[in-house]
């Protein structure tokens, strides 16, 4: 057993027994850790208040190779309090952490995929357009799935300006000059590919506002979906979740 300490996000947490809990962390420093969680919920136990989905600190564990991991305590708490407080927030971020969590085996080592993680859920805090900075965090992360479509070229000519589509049969975008070339091309709006093929490079430490409209937003929506559908595969309850939310952001807006 190893004793540590890093930076980690909450993952997720479930009750076991009657007053402990499992807990899985990503963590900057160990990858992915299931760690038991013990007397968690009796009163005035000092971790109950840092394991809340949405937190981010610095946790001492004692890491086992085999099997479940122990936390000992926590420090430098953050709570990510204006995503706990808004459902549709919560609702992309938890997203994002499934994503993460299913884009690597446990206890592998990533702290880009970490650092990255945490600065897409602190700006989604910070009041940053989350289904952006989804969107953003979808393109870039294809290629822990093994997944590494071209985007900043035509896959025929190299051209790297101009009108875009995607084609899965040259597994990259084709400029307009060779759409003939795949019938089957996503047949994507213009618009909306231009953003995928900037959010595919930007540096989103220095993202400062991206302003997409609504119609558009839906098109990468769309396009986005039929990547993964095609070379992912993966069926997370979350996305279906935020899927159905924009329904329900209509039946709440107050009437005219």
């Amino acid at each position: 057993m190893q004793l540590a300490e890093s930076r980690g996000l909450i993952l997720f947490s479930r009750d076991y027994k009657e007053k402990d809990k499992l807990v899985k962390i990503f963590t900057e420093s160990a990858g992915k850790q299931m760690f038991y969680v013990k007397g968690v919920h009796k009163k005035n136990n000092p971790l109950t208040s840092v394991l809340q989905n949405f937190t981010e600190a610095t946790f001492i564990m004692n890491l086992k190779a085999e099997g479940l991991s122990f936390l000992n305590g926590a420090k430098d708490v953050k709570p990510l309090t204006t995503i706990q407080q808004d459902i549709f927030l919560a609702g992309y971020s938890t997203y994002l952490l499934n994503l993460a969590d299913a884009a690597i085996e446990d206890k592998v080592y990533d702290p880009n995929l970490y650092q990255f993680l945490s600065l897409s859920l602190n700006l989604i805090n910070e009041g940053y357009d989350a289904e952006i900075i989804t969107n953003i965090f979808e393109v870039q992360i294809l290629q822990r799935f093994g997944v590494a479509p071209i985007f900043d070229h035509c896959v025929i000519c190299g051209k790297t300006t101009g009108r875009f589509d995607y084609s899965s049969k040259y597994g990259g975008v084709l400029c307009e000059v060779h759409f003939s070339s795949d019938e089957h091309r996503y047949h994507a709006d213009p618009a909306a590919m231009h953003f995928i093929r900037f959010f595919n490079q930007i540096d989103l430490s220095k993202v400062k506002t991206i302003n997409v409209k609504p119609a558009v937003k839906k098109e990468i929506r769309r396009v986005i979906d039929q990547l993964y559908d095609e070379y992912v595969g993966i069926h997370l309850k979350s996305k279906k979740f935020i899927d159905d939310m924009h329904n329900w952001q209509d039946l709440m807006k107050p009437e005219s």
